[in-house]
């Protein structure tokens, strides 16, 4: 294999509704919210993680692909090529392996190669904020939910959960390997992409968070998308 050329797509990801992809934050703090957003340590702004777009893109082809039954739910392997599958479910899974690759401790016998797409973390578009700090406009807001008792009709449990507010548009930027001159990944992701649009990014999204849509720089890619049909 060699590398004959890195292909660049990039953008702008709008927020339609509210999204929250979790901090993990351990401290516990007076007046704060049980759920943060993940923000820069430096800039304390919001931001996409890479590995949060590269998951759930991931995650939503494999189950396209009808192959998660072999894999008990887990990401798909090399090994999964050695079972009995139709032409349309290899080439899915070969796709899927080039463009994201499989876990270090598998055994590639099948010239897949390495990982072909890089997915770089979502940092809030510049346009956008200086717009937003013009307007006194804030990049996150907290919502309060709880739970109800079927019975009694009472809420019970409150909780409060930070997200970034619809509107919010953030920066993407993703970047494939081309290793063979055959070998076109393009189509495969930009189907993964509208998988996502048409599903959510992050938690609570069977609740109605993580609603986004992809604006793409290059006008080709984005007739591309516009005419992709992914069932």
């Amino acid at each position: 294999m060699k590398l004959i050329n890195i292909h660049e797509i990039k953008g702008v990801i709008t927020l339609k509704t509210g999204l929250h992809i979790g901090a993990g934050d351990t401290e516990m703090r007076i007046g704060g919210t049980d759920n943060p957003v993940v923000k820069h340590p430096y800039t304390n702004e919001p931001y996409i993680p890479g590995s949060s777009l590269k998951g759930k893109i991931r995650s939503l082809l494999e189950m396209r692909s009808g192959l998660m039954v072999n894999t008990k739910g887990k990401p798909l392997g090399y090994s999964i090529l050695k079972k009995e599958l139709n032409d349309n479910e290899r080439i899915d899974c070969e796709n899927i392996l080039k463009l994201f690759g499989a876990s270090g401790a598998d055994d590639d016998d099948n010239n897949i190669g390495p990982c072909r797409a890089s997915f770089a973390d979502c940092p809030i578009d510049e346009d956008w904020k200086k717009t937003a700090l013009s307007n006194h406009m804030a990049f996150t807001e907290v919502k309060s939910e709880n739970s109800i008792d079927r019975i009694t009709g009472t809420a019970k449990n409150p909780r409060f959960t930070e997200r970034v507010p619809s509107g919010v548009k953030f920066a993407f930027n993703i970047t494939i390997k081309k290793l063979s001159e055959n070998e076109d990944l393009e189509g495969f992701l930009l189907q993964g992409i509208k998988l996502l649009e048409m599903d959510a990014l992050g938690g609570s999204g069977s609740r109605g968070y993580g609603q986004i849509s992809f604006e793409f720089a290059d006008n080709d890619v984005q007739k591309k998308f516009d005419e992709i049909e992914p069932f």
